[in-house]
């Protein structure tokens, strides 16, 4: 297992931990976790731990929801036909089912439509407005897209259709020429939150609608899927997303509806107990997967029927997708690694750069993700769609891969995304030509100690302050997520008890004790087998970095810790 450095986050203002403790009655590394997040009151905490429906902006704070709304009460008034053009990941199923769900509450004539990732790509086509078109579409929406779709507005209007673009995505220059435009991120747009999913800003829509006819609490009912959207698609979870995204966790858990009640069971997750970590890493895949592998109108079927044996089937269709998706997976990440180890020096070359013709379209993201954690080092993983190369970047904490491929565009077809990830094309015969000057660029951008991962800690933490109180106010803390990650922690001189364990092919069973209490806690390291020595050959003190999760024997639930790095006090004097 690759070495980490450790940093221990500072604290600069110490009186206001101290204060918070004071006034919170509570532990002071519970109240520098709040001071890191910028929590400073009694207030600001109880905001924090108590998120509440009526912290929810006024939807019409945002650029182009007057003009939005009046287009849909028009398009209502006239039963005229509204297409939601949505897109094929999780935010976009949901966003889509968001607004066609309310719309159809208000018997609309309303339709959907999403494009085939493999033959379409991503965002508005013109083939896609064609076939809305052909339907007889009035009015598109498009969610979670659409934000750069310059051209393909004006050949909607064109063709006499009025569109409203509800995206999230960092805008270009040139807004495309549509009747609203939907996005907080935009030039003048004075919305007081700018991280909202595309379900979100979706939700937004519905609301300002609502409020216009006078259904205000309406929308309310469909939190759950911008809750599912806002956990997955990795929007920081502050604000208002927070709110929503808690709001929408209560509704999963006390009523779900057939599709998410489907979901859980097809995953074998407990009912009840869904947390933000399980819909990113078990339910997310899953709707993720017939986008990835064909066709995602399927999800969004799933997620707009009322029917519980028509959830559960199209439930199975899902989960045999997701598994025929990870068996890809692992034989296009056993592929790659024989490449980079077999193809790749990488003493000399910085970033790994892999192209394969039959590489599948839909994984290859998820294997370049994979590839960072294993080598942490910016990756590209291409195939061939067309005659031409395609694929996905992904990047490590301190390089932005972005701003790398802006320096080699004149070598790419074209290219979009973001600082820790990207999409790109690429002309086959320039492929080498690409390696080479991203491979400098990288060379001249990056520090050697760039390419050791860094773990951020938290907090120091004994053992003896984990009491129940500290359990329970620790929940407090949930839904985790981008900007409110799952507090980090660090014990010192702990020591092994009984004998560790590796379960399944990978994963680390043990448990520790701390010097000065009688208390053991159980822990579980994922793909940490590589641990197991040290552990067996520990004759003193180690000192383990962890996160606090649960676990549940007998009915009842314990703390489990969640193993990040463990390191001998030889160790951590060398790498902290």
């Amino acid at each position: 297992m690759m070495e980490k450095r450790w940093n221990i986050k500072e604290i600069e203002d110490g009186f206001a931990v101290e204060t918070l403790a004071d006034s919170l009655k509570i532990y002071e590394v519970l109240a520098r976790l709040l001071v890191e997040r910028g929590i400073k009151s009694y207030n600001d905490a109880k905001k924090f731990f108590r998120p509440s429906l009526d912290s929810l902006y006024d939807p019409f704070l945002m650029d182009g929801m007057e003009t939005g709304t009046y287009r849909l009460i028009q398009a209502l008034t006239e039963n005229q036909l509204i297409t939601v053009y949505g897109d094929y990941d999780v935010d976009g199923t949901c966003a889509t089912a968001i607004l066609y769900l309310f719309l159809k509450e208000l018997d609309a004539n309303v339709d959907f439509y999403i494009p085939k990732r493999l033959s379409e790509g991503y965002g508005i086509s013109k083939l896609g407005i064609d076939q809305v078109k052909s339907k007889g579409t009035s009015l598109l929406i498009s969610v979670d897209c659409g934000i750069t779709a310059i051209e393909e507005t004006e050949y909607a209007n064109q063709l006499g259709m009025d569109v409203i673009i509800c995206d999230h995505h960092q805008p270009k220059e040139e807004l495309p020429n549509a009747l609203a435009v939907l996005d907080p991120l935009k030039p003048g747009c004075n919305y007081p939150f700018k991280y909202l999913s595309g379900a979100g800003i979706a939700f937004k829509l519905a609301q300002g609608l609502a409020e216009r006819i006078g259904k205000r609490e309406a929308p309310l009912a469909y939190l759950d899927l911008a809750a599912l959207a806002g956990a997955a698609d990795i929007v920081p979870l502050t604000d208002e997303n927070r709110v929503i995204v808690s709001e929408g966790l209560r509704l999963i858990n006390e009523s779900p509806r057939p599709a998410v009640a489907a979901l859980i069971e097809a995953s074998h997750l407990d009912p009840g107990n869904l947390t933000s970590g399980q819909i990113v890493f078990t339910i997310a895949p899953r709707i993720n997967a017939v986008g990835r592998m064909g066709d995602a109108e399927r999800a969004v079927e799933l997620l707009i029927t009322k029917d519980k044996t028509e959830a559960m089937q199209l439930a199975a269709v899902l989960e045999n997708e997701n598994y025929e998706r990870r068996k890809i997976d692992v034989d296009t990440f056993d592929e790659a690694m024989q490449l980079v180890e077999n193809s790749l020096d990488l003493d000399n070359e910085m970033a790994i750069i892999l192209h394969q013709e039959e590489w599948h379209p839909g994984v290859i993201g998820i294997v370049a993700s994979r590839l960072v954690e294993k080598y942490y080092r910016p990756t590209i993983m291409l195939t061939t769609i067309d005659g031409v190369a395609k694929g996905s970047a992904r990047s490590i904490s301190n390089f932005d891969i972005y701003e790398a491929l802006q320096k080699c565009e004149d070598s790419l077809i074209h290219f979009g995304g973001h600082k820790a990830a990207a999409g790109l094309a690429i002309e086959i015969e320039k492929l080498n030509e690409f390696k080479e000057r991203f491979n400098e660029v990288v060379r001249t951008s990056i520090k050697e100690t760039d390419l050791m991962p860094e773990l951020t800690i938290n907090s120091e933490l004994r053992f003896s302050e984990i009491t129940p109180k500290f359990l329970r106010i620790l929940d407090l803390f949930a839904p985790f997520g981008p900007g409110n990650m799952r507090p980090v922690f660090l014990s010192k001189n702990v020591k092994v008890v009984n004998t560790p364990r590796i379960v399944g092919n990978d994963h680390l069973l043990c448990s520790f004790k701390q010097d000065g209490t009688n208390k053991v806690f159980d822990c579980i390291g994922f793909n940490m087998k590589d641990f197991y020595d040290t552990l067996i050959n520990s004759n003193g003190d180690l000192n383990i970095v962890y996160s606090i999760d649960k676990t549940v024997r007998d009915e009842r639930t314990f703390p489990q810790f969640r193993l990040k790095d463990i390191k001998t006090k030889e160790q951590m004097q060398e790498t902290l």
